[in-house]
C-alpha cells in the first residue's frame, strides 16, 4: 500500500511532532461515536497512526486495489507503447514525395486548341511511384493529406511581346489553383503555389496549360511540380 502508507506515515510524524494526544483522543472520540457507515464497519485511530496504515480492517483490500490499479496502469502504459510503435512503422514504411521539372525546350510549350496537362518529364524524385511522366500526372498510392506546388516561367525573348500564359492545378478534374500572366510590359515572368489537399486512394493531381496559352524560353528546373504525403488518413 505505496502511497496510502507513505501519506499515513508522514501525518504520524507530525502529529507526534505538535504532541497531538488531545486531538487523537477527539478523534478516537469522534470516530466511536460515528453512526454512518464506513467501508471497514470500524475506526482504529491508534491502528491508523501507530502503526502507518489505514482502516486497520480495510489495509489488504485497500492493497489489493493499490496494486490491481498499479498493474493495470502498466498494461495500459504497456499497450499505448506498443500502439506508438505500430504507428510509427506504419508510417514509417510509407514514403510519397516526388519532384518532376520540364526539360529545356527550344520552342514554345503551346499553344494549343485544348487545355493540355504539362509534360514534367525530369525526374529527380518519386517515392511511392506515384508520380507518372508519359502523363504528367501524380495518383495517391493512398489516402491521405497532400502539399503540392509547382512553378511556372516564361520568356516571350523580345520588348512588346505579349506575355500570356495561364497554368492551373487540378484535382481530379477540378481546378484548386491556377497563376497566369497577360500582358506585354515584362518579357519575363515567373511564379508559384502552394496548396494543401486531401486525396483518397486512387485521387489525381496535375498541372495543366490552358488553350491558347503558351510557356516560351524555358530553362531546364524553372518549371516544376513535387508533392508530397504529408500523413495517411483512413480511406
Amino acid at each position: 500500500m505505496r502511497a496510502t502508507s507513505c501519506t499515513l506515515f508522514i501525518l504520524s510524524l507530525l502529529w507526534d511532532s505538535v504532541g497531538a494526544d488531545n486531538t487523537l483522543s477527539s478523534l478516537q472520540m469522534a470516530a466511536v461515536s460515528w453512526e454512518g457507515e464506513l467501508p471497514c464497519r470500524k475506526w482504529d485511530c491508534e491502528c491508523t497512526f501507530k502503526h502507518g496504515r489505514g482502516c486497520c480492517c480495510a489495509a489488504t483490500e485497500l492493497q489489493e486495489v493499490e496494486d490491481q490499479l498499479f498493474y493495470r496502469v502498466m498494461d495500459l502504459s504497456r499497450g499505448i507503447f506498443q500502439l506508438g510503435d505500430a504507428i510509427l512503422g506504419d508510417i514509417g514504411g510509407i514514403r510519397v514525395a516526388f519532384t518532376a521539372s520540364m526539360s529545356r525546350k527550344k520552342n514554345c510549350f503551346g499553344p494549343f486548341t485544348t487545355n493540355r496537362p504539362i509534360p514534367y518529364d525530369v525526374i529527380t524524385l518519386n517515392h511511392g511511384s506515384g508520380y507518372n511522366p508519359a502523363l504528367g500526372m501524380f495518383t495517391a498510392p493512398r489516402s491521405g493529406l497532400y502539399s503540392f506546388s509547382f512553378s511556372v516561367y516564361s520568356s516571350v525573348g523580345g520588348e512588346g511581346e505579349k506575355m500570356y500564359y495561364k497554368v492551373q492545378l487540378m484535382r481530379n478534374g477540378e481546378v484548386v489553383a491556377s497563376t497566369w500572366e497577360d500582358n506585354r510590359e515584362d518579357s519575363e515572368d515567373s511564379s508559384s503555389q502552394t496548396v494543401l489537399l486531401s486525396l483518397e486512394q486512387g485521387g489525381q493531381v496535375y498541372v495543366e496549360l490552358l488553350s491558347g496559352r503558351q510557356l516560351c524560353g524555358n530553362i531546364e528546373g524553372l518549371n516544376s511540380f513535387s508533392g508530397s504525403l504529408i500523413y495517411p488518413t483512413l480511406a
